[in-house]
């Protein structure tokens, strides 16, 4: 009789681990609290997994040899806890999918609070352009257990967070890279910072002498963390600050790998931003490893193409341009929004606060941002702390009247961004959604006010 596996969350991983294991010979059972979305419930109908949805059976559950539980499910839920008083093995997708990697399949894993998306599909990007057979996969894409259904690849560029690296046991890097550590979703780790900050480091547990860790060593967490533990791999520290390994003064990033050495101006690439100067270097280095051609990567990051809703340049109406930068649902991600631009901005905030502190980007504001736009149901907070900061407060809770109302307030060669700091809950489904109706709205007025000057 095959092994039993169970999987707890029938979403991307869930269903994606269900096929592998499926294709591996297990007898496979997949449960779900909640309503599986359609596609997947096809899917696993197709493949003729049994699934239950809306509930968790522990009979059918606890008789399983192993469980793969998605990684929103936390540690102290009754179902995981009962699990573990019955002795079942519990790991993650990535876990399970890592130990079906073909044998010369290697891995580039992407973590940190911020920026790992753009630094993940920057980093797809470029091996792809140096002519890599290579796969993405994890927080962005499929999931890795789908990428081994259908095919096997030379390397997987994976984006990870924390809660998937909770359940790691065999996952190693060939290359890994974190950016930074900011306190976030500190609920699951019982509210205190070194829980937080032992995760994000257990990516690199299993890393040999000759694996590389690429890691952002002006962050105050990370680059104090690194100095204090031992991590015996090949380090590389990149920096906006020191002279490092891999440095940028200005514009200019600078690459110092032994006989290898080059420099890219950030005008050569299509991100702006100083935060984007930390991704963009993280990636080059990666890819560098990897052993990519100098040139081939130079021409990549020339045609790169961000994620949607990360300052997105939407469109430009009477020498105003309109970026999307819905993603931006904190403050540190705010930051990074802010210090891109060094025109003057019309800031666009607001949504569902999660205790944010402001501090942090009251002299950035105090010195860029003429006219602060209030988009969300309760906007108290934000009027009242940036009252006196910036000039003028407007507010309102309609996209179409917000971007008229930027257009309005603007002058030719500001910037309207789109950096909400928050959470979109109060009046969209989620930051695309939000994103995507700024999008829609911009491109709306570019054509009335274009159809109206003709």
């Amino acid at each position: 009789m095959s092994d039993r596996i169970v999987i707890l969350g029938g979403g991307e991983s869930g269903t994606g681990a269900a096929r592998l294991a499926k294709a591996k010979g297990y007898d496979v059972f997949v449960s779900d609290q909640s309503q599986l979305k359609d596609k997947y419930k096809h899917e696993l109908i197709g493949e003729a997994i049994p699934f239950e949805e809306g509930t968790h059976t522990l009979d059918l559950i606890l008789n399983a040899k192993l469980i793969i539980k998605s990684p929103g499910i936390p540690d102290k839920a009754e179902v995981i806890r009962k699990a573990k008083s019955a002795g079942i093995e519990i790991i993650d997708e990535l876990e399970f999918a890592f130990r079906y990697l073909n044998t010369n399949g290697k891995v580039i894993a992407i973590t940190g609070t911020n920026g790992k998306t753009t630094t993940t599909l920057l980093t797809y990007h470029l091996m792809k352009s140096a002519g890599f057979k290579v796969a993405l996969a994890g927080n962005v894409g499929e999931s890795l257990a789908r990428k081994l259904v259908k095919d096997q690849y030379d390397w997987y560029v994976i984006e990870i967070s924390s809660y998937q690296i909770d359940g790691f046991t065999s996952f190693r890097p060939d290359i890994a890279i974190l950016l930074n550590i900011t306190p976030d979703h500190l609920d699951r780790y019982e509210y205190k910072m070194e829980n937080y900050i032992n995760s994000k480091f257990r990516l690199i547990q299993n890393m040999s002498k000759e694996d590389h860790f690429i890691y952002y060593a002006d962050d105050a967490v990370t680059g104090s963390e690194v100095k204090k533990r031992s991590i015996d791999v090949k380090k590389t520290a990149v920096s906006l600050k020191e002279q490092t390994t891999v440095y940028s003064t200005g514009d200019k990033m600078t690459f110092n790998f032994g006989n290898d050495i080059f420099s890219i101006s950030q005008s050569e690439t299509t991100l702006k931003g100083p935060h984007n100067l930390i991704n963009t270097m993280s990636a080059v280095s990666a890819v560098f490893f990897a052993g990519a051609d100098i040139g081939l990567i130079k021409s990549g990051l020339k045609t790169f193409i961000n994620a949607p809703h990360r300052l997105e340049s939407v469109a430009t109406i009477d020498g105003v341009e309109f970026v999307n930068d819905s993603k931006a649902t904190n403050v540190d991600s705010v930051v990074y929004g802010l210090g891109s631009y060094t025109q003057p901005l019309i800031w666009i905030a607001g949504g569902i606060d999660k205790g944010n502190d402001y501090n942090l980007i009251k002299e950035e504001v105090s010195k860029k941002v003429r006219v602060l736009i209030c988009l969300g149901k309760d906007n108290a907070k934000l009027k009242t702390f940036f009252s006196g900061v910036v000039g003028e407060i407007k507010e309102t809770q309609t996209v179409k009247e917000l971007v008229r109302m930027a257009l309005a307030s603007a002058k030719k060669g500001d910037v309207v961004l789109l950096s909400p700091a928050c959470a979109s809950f109060d009046l969209f489904k989620n930051y695309e959604d939000r994103g995507d109706q700024f999008r829609e709205a911009v491109l709306e007025l570019k054509k009335e006010t274009e159809k109206a000057a003709s």
